[in-house]
């Protein structure tokens, strides 16, 4: 190989992306249609998981629900029939590899092949990292990450068969960002979003194109599952604001969703301005909310 040629067509693809992506503002993007299109979603009774299929429901989509909660599902399943949408229901502990893979096999067997995966069932438990105990630790990585890899792997394969299909990935801003008393909750973020990353790059490799991939990353929203946050510089999300964005990212096959979208700006920063003046940014956003600090649990 020759690095000085290369070296050109780096530049052209370069350029070419450029010009491309400059293109792209004047044109109206493309949506796709998800009627007919059999959708599960996992945590879907509450919050961003119950919008989420109420939106797919708008859509003519047929859905599969998935939540520890019976009566939450329950009530967002009645919420997306009054739209007119097919609903199934499935009672899932998503800590459980065994309740994920045993529900996936009676999807496949009494409704059918899933299309489109949205993996966002999460849980979050605030406190510095000796507050936090051992088995709030474990659920948090079995939830937020281990679930997505084995719902993933339960679904997966069929839309290898048929090259197409579309894994959402519900992962948050705290996989990019990091939060004091958040350590585990962080790290099990940024591992859903590496997760996401390396899928993509993957089914990319196996030219398994037809299979589109998509990351949300918001910032707080007011579900009530963090107490009390408060940003100096930003604001607290609203549910519907964030599932608006989400939606527009599955249905134009967007590869990642920042929400707000400045987020992504503030990645770039991150990379590039000194540590000094991160600390200062940092200091200026002043993120709070209510947190577990002192009590050195273990256990």
């Amino acid at each position: 190989m020759n690095p000085f040629l290369d070296l050109l067509r780096f530049l052209a693809t370069l350029i070419y992306a450029y010009l491309e992506a400059f293109v792209k503002l004047f044109v109206p993007v493309k949506r796709k249609s998800v009627s007919g299109e059999l959708v599960l979603i996992t945590g879907a009774g509450h919050g961003v998981g119950r919008a989420t299929a109420c939106e797919f429901a708008k859509r003519q989509s047929r859905l599969v629900l998935w939540d520890i909660n019976k009566h939450g599902i329950e009530d967002t399943a009645a919420e997306c029939r009054r739209l007119g949408a097919t609903v199934q229901t499935f009672v899932v502990d998503c800590s459980k590899r065994e309740e994920i893979y045993s529900a996936a096999e009676k999807v496949r067997k009494d409704i059918g092949d899933v299309s489109i995966l949205v993996n966002n069932a999460g849980v979050i438990t605030t406190a510095d990292l000796l507050s936090t105990r051992d088995e709030q630790i474990e659920r948090m990585f079995e939830v937020n990450i281990l679930a997505h890899i084995w719902t993933t792997r339960a679904f997966l394969p069929t839309m290898m068969d048929n090259n197409y299909g579309h894994i959402v990935t519900v992962a948050s801003a705290a996989g990019h960002f990091v939060t004091s008393f958040m350590v585990t909750y962080c790290s099990s973020k940024f591992a859903a979003v590496g997760f996401h990353k390396g899928l993509t790059e993957e089914l990319s490799t196996l030219r398994k194109d037809g299979i589109k991939t998509t990351c949300l990353c918001p910032v707080f929203i007011n579900t009530g599952f963090v107490k009390n946050p408060s940003i100096r510089l930003g604001k607290i999300l609203e549910i519907d604001e964030v599932v608006e964005a989400l939606m527009e990212g599955i249905l134009t096959n967007q590869k990642m969703v920042f929400v707000p979208p400045h987020l992504s700006l503030a990645l770039l920063s991150e990379m590039l301005l000194p540590e000094r003046a991160i600390d200062f940014l940092k200091k200026m956003t002043n993120t709070k909310f209510d947190a577990v600090v002192g009590q050195r649990s273990t256990q």
